[in-house]
């Protein structure tokens, strides 16, 4: 069996209705979205260094933790992953430069 980003979604739903003391998910999400952005730049920020000066076992391991924090993020600011999924879908119908370029200035 092969764990998914949806399965990740569906875990952290289910363990934002649990009690803090028992979720880490649950305490982040309580601190607000604040705190939520706060720990996913921090793990951007280790997954990055990893990337660079770390070996390819210690990337895989911040990368876990950065997906888990954005999702956690997205959880607190009410962004399903299927909404980013359709975002990436519409990107994809033009190159990469195109689409970037279209993008709003700001």
């Amino acid at each position: 069996m092969s764990f998914t980003l949806a399965d990740l979604e569906k875990r952290i739903d289910e363990r934002s209705r649990a009690g803090a003391e028992q979720s880490y998910t649950r305490s982040l999400l309580e601190k607000g979205p604040a705190h939520c952005a706060k720990k996913m730049g921090e793990e951007a920020f280790e997954t990055a260094i990893a990337a660079v000066q770390e070996d390819k076992g210690r990337l895989v391991s911040e990368a876990a933790d950065l997906i888990y924090h954005l999702l956690v993020l997205m959880k607190a600011r009410g962004v399903s992953l299927a909404e980013v999924e359709a975002e990436l879908d519409r990107r994809t119908a033009q190159s990469g430069h195109a689409e970037k370029a279209a993008r709003p200035k700001g």
